[in-house]
Order: C-alpha cells, then structure tokens, then sequence
C-alpha cells in the first residue's frame, strides 16, 4: 500500500510518500480501507508517537494520522460488531500506526457508522476533535443547562464542536477567538464572542460554571479567576500534561475512543444539530501542506483517496 511514513523523530522533514506492507487483522481487528485522515499536528511530540506502551521506543518507520473515515475491508476471526463494506469512522490505538495509508487496522469499540450526511474528508475530522468537546464538558465538567461555560479557541477544530456541544446542552456559551472569527464562532452558537486579541477575557467574564482550556499557558492561569465556587476548568492543553501544580494536572485529559460516543455524535451531525469544521482538504502529496498551513477554522484532512 502507499503510506506516509516517519522515518526518525523530529518533524515534517522525517516523512516520506512511500510504498508500505498492508496490515492484515488478526483477532478482533478490522483491517478498515482509509479515503480520508485528519492532521493533527502536535502528534510528532505524543508520546506514543514515539514510545511502546511499556516504555521502549517504537522501530521506525511510523505511521502517522489516528483519526480516519473509511469502507472497512477485513474483520479478524472474532471479530464481531461491523461487517465488510460498512462506512466507518474513528480512531486506532495511538501505539499502533496510523491512518496517513490506503489501510489501517483499529478494533470495533473505536469506530462507528460514517454518519451518512458526511462525506470521508468532513467525517474523518470529526472523531478526537468531537469526542475531546463531548468527554470535556459532558463527562468531565456535567455541564447541563443554563450554565455558563468558557469555551478557548473556539474556531480550532475542539472548540469549535465544544460550542456546538455546549449550544446542544442549553448551556450559555462564551467563547474566544480572533475577530476574524467572531461571526463564524457566533453562528455555531456562542451567545458572547471575545476578541482575545484586543479584550483580556477575565475583564469582562465572571462566575462561570465551566471552563474549557484548548490554548493553555497565559489563558489558562488567567482563566481559574473567571470560575464560579465549585466551578471546573478542564485542559486539553499539552503544556498540562507535564505540570507541577495539582489542579493543572487534575483539570487535563486526552481523549479516549468510545464507539457509544461517536454514535450518539452521527445521530447529531445527521440532524443538523452539530457540523464539522474543516480548513483544507489536501491530497497524500501534500501531506507537509497539510501540516504547514495551519487553518483558521477547524483542522487539515488528507485525501487518501477518491470515494
């Protein structure tokens, strides 16, 4: 098959467009056939980009890209759940290689049915950036109604599902971003739009319920003085991760793949209730376009190929 594959650790100069083996399923894999995948470009510093679950370093050459919409091709021998042909979409384990490749392999609990309204390049930029909005603030914050909730970055590919998520769970949504953003944000359902650029947000915020940090650093240190008693920031930040203080560390997660999630999500996306974002659209040759224009709204996808 045709991959993009990392030959050493470091950035866009270590990829390279190549020939690759196809991956067979074994067990209870399913071997999925990958028409789109999304960029995602903090991935080269993940640490199982680079690392085996138990702490060694992975061989290289490494498959990029763990998020994909996709025909599933293959199923393993207990393989239950999904059949050959179904329209899919999802994640793979972030240890395994990835879906910048005509093939990749995941398991049933990680994919769901394609919403149908969807085609590969919109659905593939749905799965991390839609399920981290929905575990942030339904999971992790129980955001409900009539609360108020600071969304960060509200035109990057989480943000902008978090304010669509957010509208979905009648909460009242405060948002930032840049002014030439303010109306797209608005339209996806903030009720307050802040230009970060020209107006701190702790001065004119106050007694919110949630906060959602995607930015981190300045912002989210600023942030904990806009929550109400009791309130709840949470990070997806990766500065956070490696934090010293404990509520930094208690406030940060990564998104974990859950097939109920991402059902529940198509269902939305197939009512009209909540759209993808997605800045470009760019063909496996243009893999370091991809990554190198960094979009205004939403996130890059591959086309890997034609449907």
């Amino acid at each position: 098959m045709k991959a993009i594959r990392l030959h050493q650790a470091g950035g866009l100069e270590s990829l390279r467009y190549e020939e690759a083996p196809k991956p067979s399923p074994t067990d209870n894999q399913v071997l999925v056939r990958v028409y789109a995948a999304a960029i995602t470009p903090t991935e080269f510093a993940w640490y199982p980009t680079l690392h085996t679950p138990e702490g060694g370093n992975r061989p290289f050459p490494i498959i990029l890209g763990h998020e994909f919409s996709g025909v599933v091709e293959a199923i393993g021998p207990t393989c239950t759940g999904v059949r050959n042909g179904d329209p899919v979409y999802g994640l793979n384990d972030w240890f395994m290689d990835g879906a910048q490749a005509e093939y990749c392999l995941t398991v049933p609990a990680n994919i769901a049915p394609k919403p149908a309204t969807l085609d590969h390049p919109l659905a593939a930029a749905v799965p991390i950036s839609a399920l981290t909005a929905w575990q942030a603030l339904i999971e992790r914050a129980q955001l409900s109604e009539r609360q108020r909730v600071l969304v960060h970055g509200a035109a990057g590919g989480v943000g902008s599902f978090a304010v669509q998520v957010a509208r979905y769970k009648k909460a009242h949504v405060i948002a930032t971003a840049s002014a030439t953003n303010t109306d797209f944000v608005r339209a996806l359902g903030a009720d307050e739009v802040i230009d970060y650029r020209t107006t701190p947000f702790e001065t004119v915020v106050r007694d919110v319920d949630v906060v959602l940090d995607t930015v981190g650093g300045d912002t989210r240190h600023r942030s904990w003085e806009v929550l109400k008693k009791g309130g709840r920031l949470v990070t997806i930040a990766a500065d956070a991760e490696g934090s010293n203080e404990p509520r930094v560390r208690d406030a940060f997660f990564i998104v974990e793949p859950n097939r109920e999630q991402l059902i529940d999500i198509s269902r939305l996306i197939d009512s009209g209730i909540i759209r993808p974002i997605v800045g470009g659209v760019f063909s496996m040759d243009d893999v370091r376009q991809a990554y190198e224009r960094k979009p205004g709204r939403g996130k890059n996808v591959l086309r890997v190929a034609e449907r």
